[in-house]
């Protein structure tokens, strides 16, 4: 009777949901959710970020504010940081950062604290859906387990869901509403209602049999895009030696119609999830006596590129009778893929960080990234973007491009800096000044 309570709120649209996380997985599901005239409030425990969202004002680029300003003037959508009134959704949706400690251990603190506060609060009739990348067992080991200090029988009384987040920030191809997604559920009951939910919002569910199952279809995903990487960057490092252009190689590779499927190199990985999620199901895996080797090692080669990137300019320097220390060098873009204003994790980071410990004068440009601020790993919140004035290219012994954004004119970099290093083949059409440009 719960349950077939709950579906007939969802199917008419009177269920109000409720997202906890307002960042590149939560807002884009307050947007689609609110689209399809849902009642919508986010949960955050940045009051800034709740200010700025309940005034209209969207931090994030590719998220335009007249979307959230006529969800506004409907009075569809409230954030908020009172986590005391995670009781008034009907389904709540968790899209809380899973990162790594300095030991490269999962650091399930965000997924543990929202667990606390939705047990205090939960009650019959709620559905609850972790959308946070994770190790297999996250569900229950973590959620189920705390949720049954309350009384409440999953699956009866309430009921519990994981479908992982497949957002990809700056893809126009696909949104929220066409990119398919997956729900495990506790029981058939919760993977019931967890259909019922996601259908209204997206244009294909995917049912898998557990929440365990769904857990690791996100891994699986992140992990074939991690090991074909390190796969081309090692490539990339030998065809230097080797005096082969890769990129030439996998463009040639890559018009075979099956069997091969083409991933290009860069300086190393970046984003929250790649260079993240796979070393969660390493660290899970030794639960069960396994080693991850492919994993493992893939991490290894990821890891290293940066070393190769630095290692690269300090031959491009040196051939030109200067070092490291001491040189004036220009980081041309700090996202950590083309076009979006995100730097989690970004390569362009380790990479700044590894050649100011080496002397570099360091300086960026990135039109997204207007300034850099304290992260868990990197202080650079006394740099701000420079404009990539010709002025700027001619005084810098060095530009290194770490992100090929589509705005910026290589040409004009190419001509006006005495010497550029390109890790993400940004340069493939310049026309002119190509001695002056080294590949890495």
């Amino acid at each position: 009777m719960v349950k077939e309570q709950l579906i007939e709120k969802i199917q008419t649209h009177k269920a109000r949901i409720g997202i906890v996380g307002l960042g590149y997985v939560g807002l884009p599901l307050v947007l689609r959710f609110g689209e399809e005239r849902f009642s919508v409030i986010g949960f955050d425990v940045d009051p800034v970020k709740v200010q700025k969202l309940n005034a209209g004002e969207s931090y994030i680029r590719h998220i335009p504010a007249d979307r959230l300003q006529s969800l506004l003037k409907e009075k569809q959508f409230e954030a908020t940081s009172d986590f005391r009134r995670l009781s008034e959704p009907d389904c709540i949706i968790i899209c809380v950062p899973t990162p790594l400690t300095a030991k490269k251990d999962p650091d399930l603190q965000y997924i543990e604290k929202t667990a606390d506060a939705i047990t205090k609060t939960l009650r019959k009739g709620q559905l609850i859906s972790l959308e946070s990348t994770t190790y297999p067992g996250t569900t229950e080991e973590i959620l189920l387990e705390r949720f049954r200090t309350t009384g409440l029988e999953v699956g009866k009384d309430y009921f519990l869901v994981f479908s992982p987040e497949r957002e990809d920030p700056g893809n126009p191809k696909f949104s929220t509403r066409t990119i398919p997604k997956v729900v495990g559920g506790i029981t058939p009951d919760c993977l019931e209602a967890g259909r019922a939910l996601y259908a209204k919002v997206i244009d294909r569910v995917v049912p898998v049999s557990s929440t365990r199952a769904a857990e690791l279809v996100k891994l699986l995903e992140n992990i074939y895009r991690c090991v074909n990487i390190a796969l081309v960057n090692e490539l990339k490092v030998l065809t230097d030696r080797m005096n082969i252009d890769i990129w030439e190689v996998i463009d040639a590779a890559s018009t075979k119609p099956f069997g091969f499927t083409s991933f290009y190199p860069g300086p190393g990985l970046g984003g929250h999830c790649i260079p993240i999620d796979p070393f969660y199901l390493s660290w899970k895996a030794k639960e069960y006596d396994f080693s991850t080797r492919f994993i493992l090692l893939a991490g290894e080669v990821n890891t290293s590129i940066p070393y190769y990137v630095v290692e690269r300019v300090g031959k491009a320097l040196n051939d030109r009778s200067k070092s490291i220390r001491g040189s004036k060098i220009l980081v041309l873009g700090v996202a950590y893929k083309k076009d979006v204003d995100d730097v989690r994790e970004s390569p362009a980071l380790e990479i700044m960080e590894i050649l100011q410990h080496n002397g570099a004068v360091l300086s960026y440009s990135d039109p997204y990234i207007p300034r850099l601020h304290k992260m868990r790993a990197y202080d650079f919140s006394n740099m701000s973007s420079l404009e990539l004035t010709e002025d700027l290219l001619k005084s810098q012994d060095l530009v290194l491009i770490t992100t090929d954004h589509t705005n910026i004119d290589y040409q004009r970099v190419v001509d006006h800096a005495p010497l550029v290093v390109d890790t993400r083949n940004a340069t493939r059409a310049v026309t002119r000044g190509r001695e002056k440009i080294v590949r890495a």
